[in-house]
């Protein structure tokens, strides 16, 4: 037999979905993250699975070393080679201010402080013609200096580095072969050759900041595998939405900064087109945040930059918008009112309800009190919860307010998904898009809980709730393509564009995608390659990614109309307005190859006796009515159930609230409706 499995490490729980392609039967469970040591907890789970490791045919996981180094400032100690002059970039930043109105808002504290920035001779034009030779003695200098002075890595950011690379390509030679295993080095243009020095130098220093700790838990991973029999390929997930070897992934440690959540993204685009519905809102709640993304016409929203702690970045990302909301999410007094998250209670000690030590309220604690959570089922019968604890917690947070219990906890749920519901309409903003007009898909361990009370919040009439939602940003992993992202820098205007010389950057752009693939091991006939140019009006500073169709001609007479026309449509979509016939400039060529893989869409699973009925009291709307409690196992193709109803699984719990109606489709999802007259 031969298993693909899939993992997402999470804050709280490490996920596991296992499909048996023998009798295509998918597989779901979690075990508690193990943050000392993430490899052990990956080893955990597949072993009380009892899965024999050299049946594995395909492994892929989701994981965040990375970005932990990141969040928890524990990454590498990072110098900074530069070109003479320009050694103030980092510091200086950019000027913008995001928060117009925060009276207190400060830059981000850079990861390299201006100490830490060594200048060299050295220069190119902004043609890319070389105006000065690299001083080679200097860098072997700076590389002294980094032996000397204990640095684990150094980025290397010369100016006009993405349209000639020589100094830099030179000086990284001369570094590696310095400091041999010594020091991680980082050369910008390998990260991101694309024009805006600080944007570029930031996502090169992040690279060199987070790579280390990637390694190693890479390293770990893949010589545990090794020594237990695993004879095929560690595989991981990118930013991007897409899948790379553990060895692609070792040289560019940045592209798995966000590789855990966007599986769920992924999940997402699977299951849009499984139900037919093409804009979907992925909401994940897990243990420690809350992470909204979008699915538009079956595809993920991938922006070609971002983000991160307030660092900018300059590669393909889901467009991922995260706020400290989870299951484990604190509640707390502040002032006189009350304050949900962003702290949250991890998995040690967790929830005061798992009765590891607890004591302060969370989300999961709420819904204990609120009767929305069966203890004696949670995590499939594997921990059973203390309701005594989350009540003991819940009174003492709400002795502080003078409010009943009861109360409090409705209380801590409604901030919490009032917050949810805000980040949803963050995002959709961005689009002009209004929320109403998506599906919400539901998952992580404690999304369908509160989906159903978040959808009323933001007017969306559909709640769907995946198979194993608790596992499914693991599932998505399974159904996510190989993908490599290419960039190149090609400024013109309308009146200067060369559709010869475009034609021939995207043919040598396509010839490297396809050679990736083939290191990538993906077959020729499962290639498949696409490109973009980056467009914007004049003098604008944003651009939009404007798709070039397969097949094509950009050499064609109607071509620049038809590009410009396209760039238009996309403008008015993201802004509410276009001005057709405005001088336009194309700026960036983008080129993405993908490698189809295999997917898993697994036999419906057999229903199980449904046993005598149970009724128990959940408070819904301050007042406790009678509400059925069954198993998801247990409901078959076709089924409905009206609200009020808990239907509880291995990795998770989906509220009914009144006056909803649950049907089952014939994927084994669950289909939500509500009562329209309650939408906001």
């Amino acid at each position: 037999m031969t298993y693909r499995v899939a993992m997402d490490i999470g804050g709280t729980f490490t996920d596991v979905v296992t499909y048996d392609e023998t009798t295509r039967e998918l597989r779901a469970g979690k075990v508690l993250t193990t943050p000392d040591d993430l490899a052990r907890g990956v080893f955990d789970a597949l072993e009380g699975f009892g899965l024999p490791f050299e049946d594995i045919g395909f492994f892929v996981h989701g994981t965040t070393q990375g970005l932990n180094a990141l969040l928890e400032r524990r990454g590498a100690r990072v110098l900074i080679l530069t070109t003479q002059g320009i050694g103030d970039v980092y510091q200086i930043a950019r000027g913008n201010r995001n928060r117009l109105f925060d009276l207190h808002y400060r830059k981000p504290e850079p990861l390299v402080p201006r100490n830490a920035v060594a200048e060299v001779a050295g220069r190119f034009s902004a043609a890319g013609e070389e105006l000065e030779p690299l001083d080679e003695d200097a860098v072997r200098l700076v590389a002294k200096r980094v032996r000397a002075e204990g640095f684990d890595a150094v980025a290397v950011c010369f100016l006009f580095a993405y349209l000639n690379s020589g100094h830099e390509r030179r000086a990284g030679r001369i570094l590696r072969e310095e400091l041999g295993e010594d020091a991680l080095v980082v050369l910008s243009h390998e990260v991101a050759p694309e024009w805006r020095e600080y944007e570029r130098t930031s996502t090169t220093v992040m690279e060199a900041y987070t790579g280390p700790s990637v390694h190693r838990y890479l390293d770990k991973i893949e010589t545990r595998f090794a020594d237990k029999g695993l004879a095929v390929p560690v595989h991981v997930m990118q930013s991007s939405g897409g899948l790379v070897n553990a060895g692609f992934a070792r040289e560019h440690p940045l592209q798995t900064l966000l590789s855990g959540p966007v599986g769920g993204t992924m999940g997402g685009v699977a299951a849009s087109r499984l139900l037919g519905r093409p804009d979907v809102i992925c909401i994940d709640m897990g243990g420690t945040s809350f992470d909204v993304s979008l699915v538009m016409d079956h595809r993920p929203d991938v922006s070609p930059d971002g983000e991160c702690e307030g660092f900018p970045l300059l590669m393909p990302l889901v467009n991922l918008h995260t706020v400290g909301a989870g299951g484990g999410s604190l509640a707390y007094a502040e002032g006189d009112g009350l304050r949900v998250g962003p702290e949250s209670a991890g998995a040690v000690p967790g929830p005061a309800c798992y009765g590891r030590g607890g004591t302060q309220a969370t989300v999961t604690d709420a819904n204990c009190v609120l009767g929305r959570v069966d203890p004696e089922s949670f995590a499939g019968g594997g921990m059973r919860l203390d309701t005594a604890a989350a009540h003991r917690a819940v009174a003492a947070l709400a002795a502080e307010f003078g409010m009943d219990p009861v109360e409090l906890a409705s209380g801590i749920c409604d901030v919490s998904n009032a917050k949810m519901a805000q980040a949803i309409r963050t995002l959709t903003v961005e689009h002009g898009r209004e929320p109403a007009q998506f599906a919400l898909l539901a998952f992580g361990g404690a999304g369908p809980m509160h989906a159903a009370f978040i959808a009323r919040e933001i007017g969306v009439r559909e709640v769907v709730v995946p198979r194993f939602p608790g596992a499914f940003s693991a599932w998505g992993m399974l159904e996510a393509d190989v993908r490599r992202d290419f960039t190149q820098q090609f400024f013109a205007t309308s009146q200067s564009l060369d559709t010869a010389a475009l034609a021939a950057a995207l043919s040598t752009l396509d010839s490297q995608a396809r050679a990736a693939l083939g290191e990538q091991g993906i077959a020729p006939e499962r290639r498949e390659v696409t490109h973009g140019l980056d467009m914007r009006y004049e003098s604008q500073d944003y651009t939009l990614t404007v798709p070039i169709l397969p097949g094509e001609d950009v050499t064609a007479p109607e071509f620049p109309a038809a590009i410009e026309d396209r760039f238009a449509q996309a403008h008015h979509q993201r802004y509410g307005h276009a001005t057709p016939g405005a001088p336009v400039q194309f700026v960036t060529i983008r080129t993405t190859a993908r490698g189809l893989v295999d997917r898993t869409p697994g036999e419906p699973p057999a229903v199980a006796d449904p046993g005598e009925e149970v009724v128990r009291a959940v408070v819904f709307d301050g007042t406790a009515v009678p509400t059925s409690i069954v198993a998801r196992s247990t409901l078959p193709l076709g089924a409905t159930l009206a609200g009020p109803a808990i239907v509880h699984e291995e990795t998770s719990t989906t509220v009914v609230p009144p006056g909803a109606l649950l049907r089952v489709d014939d994927h084994g999802f669950l289909i939500i409706t509500l009562d329209a007259e309650e939408l906001a």
